[in-house]
């Protein structure tokens, strides 16, 4: 029972650091924004403080249809470089479709098709009609791609936003789940996380007529593009040439400012874009430029002069807002495929409110059971078990804390029954000693056995629960793992206080009272 300034030191040490990080607790929200980045209160779940949860389901489909798309386009190019006669070119379900007229062009075709793309493979049937199809592995590689590029971009979005712990998670094959904890308006969030954000810049096509365009005499290379907002410019629609100027993914910054009283969004290109986007504007002076969103036109200014610093401005019908968010998803970069929101609900703070005063009212009455239970069955050394409970409390939520853990509904539950199991262990050491006491054994000895010869079963009981919470982590998700975290944090802070803190109490009891017999 002798105890070394080392290991005394050491546990005043962890009992002192967890007071510490569980003070911010205490504190509202308001206060505790004032407070360093690594002391900050626990961070609270969306079923206790509200917010949004969608499902999000990514349409990988316009991922293959897009590099479909484009293979024709390169395939038009090389077999008319090599002079090869072809009909019905173009995209046929998930596959590319070709015919070659000549048969002595056939074999030359599916060469230079196959060199295209070494992920497809072709399939040459009769009339000299070739398919051209992505292979299974191609496939899931591009589904698994889009999927986890879709999240990061997601997750871009979410952070600019200042979204504080939001859980984003792969769900399935195909969908994304979004909690947003304390999202006060949920429509935004799902208006910038429904934009695809595809910026890019194309020439406007002078030489063609809108009417024509509309009657559908759209010449070769170009394409007829709606504005964005019908009302804020002099055309609805554009003829632009097909061919991107420079894309929106040489963008390293987009910011919301102020041109003439009036919300812009400024933009900066990389070193590559900025050349490209120079020349673009020094070859065009005179010209339209028109910036497409989506495949929208959300503005088209004339270049008067050439733009060399590799920056620029978007005006249009912004409002302030609307200028902020075009400036997050810009920086946040486009999304590889639209996200279609298959599941929304929104929680209201009330409801979360209710879910912590039940919460609360739970761990208080669990606590003032244990604690009288403790009481009436081991007198004193039951007041020494509540004291050590009490420290067990403090420290589980400072460790939640210091973690930067997220607390839900499961967690509160975790809460109510790491107190009920922290008292396990001093229940198993003090019928321990109540048996050695029995047998004759002097108080010192009855107490040094108590403790020794309980700790296997301790451990073995702990370890259990611990590989029942460390399954529960790695297979369950969102609210499960939670419940998880706080269990097993609450069975580590358990063994501390019912091991080495109650030890260290008693210790220090015995050397005051000398008692010649056990109190309990």
């Amino acid at each position: 029972m002798h105890f070394e300034r080392w290991k005394v030191l050491v546990i005043l040490a962890v009992c002192i650091a967890g007071a510490v990080f569980a003070t911010p607790n205490l504190l509202s929200r308001q206060q505790a924004e004032n407070l360093p980045g690594w002391l900050q209160p626990v961070n609270l779940g969306l079923d206790l403080q509200g917010g949004s949860h969608l499902l999000l389901e990514v349409e990988v489909g316009t991922v293959l249809k897009e590099r479909l798309t484009s293979l024709v386009d390169s395939a038009r190019i090389e077999l008319r470089k090599e002079r090869i006669r072809y009909v019905d070119l173009g995209v046929d379900g998930n596959a590319m479709t070709v015919r070659i007229i000549e048969s002595g062009d056939r074999a030359k075709a599916r060469d230079l098709l196959r060199g295209l793309d070494r992920d497809t493979e072709i399939d040459e049937r009769a009339d000299g009609l070739m398919v051209v199809t992505y292979t299974q592995a191609a496939l899931t590689q591009q589904r698994n791609a889009a999927i986890d590029q879709s999240i990061e971009i997601v997750r871009r979005r979410v952070d600019e936003l200042g979204t504080r712990e939001p859980t984003i998670q792969r769900q399935g094959e195909d969908r994304i789940l979004v909690q947003l904890p304390g999202v006060d308006d949920p429509e935004r969030i799902k208006t910038l996380l429904g934009k695809t954000a595809k910026l890019t810049f194309h020439m406007v096509d002078d030489s063609a007529s809108v009417i024509d365009a509309q009657r559908g005499r759209v010449p070769p290379g170009s394409v007829l593009i709606e504005a964005a907002d019908p009302q804020a410019g002099e055309a609805a629609t554009y003829v632009v040439r097909r061919r991107v100027t420079v894309g929106g993914d040489s963008l390293v910054d987009a910011q919301p400012s102020f041109q003439n009283n009036e919300p812009v969004v400024s933009f900066r290109f990389d070193s590559a874009g900025a050349k490209r986007f120079g020349d673009a504007t020094k070859e065009n002076v005179g010209r339209q430029l028109a910036i497409l969103l989506d495949d929208r036109v959300i503005s088209a200014p004339v270049i008067r002069e050439p733009i060399l610093g590799g920056s620029g401005i978007i005006s249009g019908n912004f409002t302030v807002q609307s200028a902020n968010d075009l400036a997050l998803l810009l920086r946040a970069g486009a999304l590889p495929a639209p996200l279609v929101i298959l599941e929304e609900r929104t929680v209201g703070p009330d409801l979360g409110a209710d879910s912590i005063r039940a919460g609360a009212i739970a761990c208080v009455i669990g606590l003032v059971l244990v604690i009288i239970f403790m009481v009436l069955t081991y007198g004193l050394f039951g007041v020494f078990a509540n004291l050590a409970l009490a420290i067990n409390l403090v420290l589980l939520l400072g460790g939640l804390s210091a973690l930067g853990a997220t607390l839900t509904l499961p967690g509160i539950a975790g809460i109510v029954l790491t107190m009920g199991m922290a008292v396990d262990a001093n229940v198993l050491i003090y019928e321990r000693m109540r048996e050695e006491a029995r047998v004759g054994r002097s108080v010192i000895n009855a107490l040094q056995a108590g403790f020794d010869r309980a700790i296997v079963t301790i451990l073995d009981s702990q370890l259990t629960t611990l590989i029942a919470a460390l399954l529960l982590f790695q297979f369950g998700s969102g609210p499960i793992r939670g419940f998880a975290v706080t269990l097993t944090l609450g069975l580590i802070t358990s063994m501390f206080t019912a091991v080495w803190l109650t030890r260290l109490i008693i210790s220090l009891w015995l050397a005051r009272a000398r008692p010649k017999a056990l109190p309990i």
